[in-house]
């Protein structure tokens, strides 16, 4: 896999070419988005490399959130430049904001980070939460490549191990939203809304996914409990792990590659009792990066700032706060 990487560059194509790793593709110059969107759709690629300079107006910050819209900020990897603005603490904490964590200026540390890529715990000193809360400081919601939207994004929440709480997270995380976004919730091929009682919960089948999205232009978020398949027009999927030994141990029984499979996704603890010392041993015995780690909260309670703290690290500026190993059986 490390053989199929692919490196955009600029000015530093120099520093670039010399760097030790195996790259399947190059391209050189400045470029648009939509250029390099076009370039690489339906690319199969490791992790691309971007010389910051390679990108047309780069240093306004619009344009790179149309950057993690067309790719998956989890597979780039950004090699910044000199420049104030690229180099200012808003920039940066906004390259967070939008999920872009494996960033430098040290040509040495691409090279790291290919196989040693950050998660949002590496790089949240950067993040200006405080800022954020104040303002928003870019387009959250912008055009998407893949579905034609504007102006919306849709988040699907799967669990990974059994019961691991999607259902009750995603219902939580619209009663954050709500308060500074048009929210939309639903869950495919089940029933469990109805518990809730809550009447802005929808529940549908996978096959009535496609006509609910083109029935909620006006919604900015759509959040998606999946159950069973999942749909293309999801943007993204988190997948929630409840870290019990019990639990762990069924996933592994069932399928000892569930989590080679989901490598380089964001994975979510959920109903998570871990130490930061645990979770560190955690991704060392599964091979994943946890993106963030979630504890029990109260479900009757509609403002945890560690929800507000995960709805921040996904990108969603404007909420604000209203107020042997241990585990062996990966071995």
């Amino acid at each position: 896999m490390n053989g199929i990487n692919v490196i955009i560059s600029n000015k530093y194509q120099p520093l670039l070419l010399n760097l030790e790793i195996d790259v399947i593709k190059h391209i050189t110059g400045v470029f648009t988005i939509e250029e390099l969107a076009k370039e690489f759709t339906n690319f199969y690629f490791n992790k691309m490399i971007i010389d910051i300079t390679a990108i047309k107006n780069y240093e306004n910050i619009n344009v790179i959130q149309t950057l993690s819209v067309n790719f998956d900020a989890n597979k780039v990897i950004l090699l910044l430049d000199d420049s104030e603005v690229v180099n200012s603490p808003k920039y940066i904490s906004q390259l967070v904001s939008m999920g872009f964590y494996n960033f430098t200026k040290d040509i040495a540390t691409v090279k790291f980070l290919i196989d040693n890529p950050n998660t949002y715990k590496d790089v949240a000193n950067f993040h200006q939460l405080n800022e954020i809360n104040e303002k928003p400081i870019f387009n959250e919601f912008t055009y998407n490549n893949s579905r034609g939207f504007i102006g919306q994004r849709i988040i699907g929440f799967k669990n990974l191990t059994l019961d691991a709480g999607s259902t009750t997270l995603v219902y939580l995380l619209k009663k954050h939203l709500e308060k500074n976004y048009r929210v939309k919730t639903v869950e495919l091929n089940g029933h469990d809304f109805a518990l809730f009682g809550d009447k802005n919960l929808d529940s549908i089948s996978s096959s009535e996914f496609n006509s609910y999205v083109s029935d909620n232009p006006d919604a900015e978020v759509i959040l998606v409990d999946i159950n069973g398949d999942t749909s293309g027009l999801i943007d993204e999927i988190i997948y929630l792990v409840e870290p019990g030994l019990i639990k762990l141990n069924k996933l592994i029984l069932q399928d000892n590659e569930a989590f080679e499979k989901i490598e380089g996704k964001k994975i979510v603890l959920n109903r998570s009792c871990l130490s930061e010392s645990d979770i560190d041993e955690f991704e060392k015995e599964s091979g994943c990066k946890v993106f963030f780690n979630i504890p029990n909260v109260d479900d009757k309670v509609y403002n945890h700032e560690v929800i507000n703290t995960f709805l921040k690290a996904l990108g969603f500026s404007r909420i604000g706060d209203d107020s042997n190993g241990l585990f062996s059986i990966f071995k």
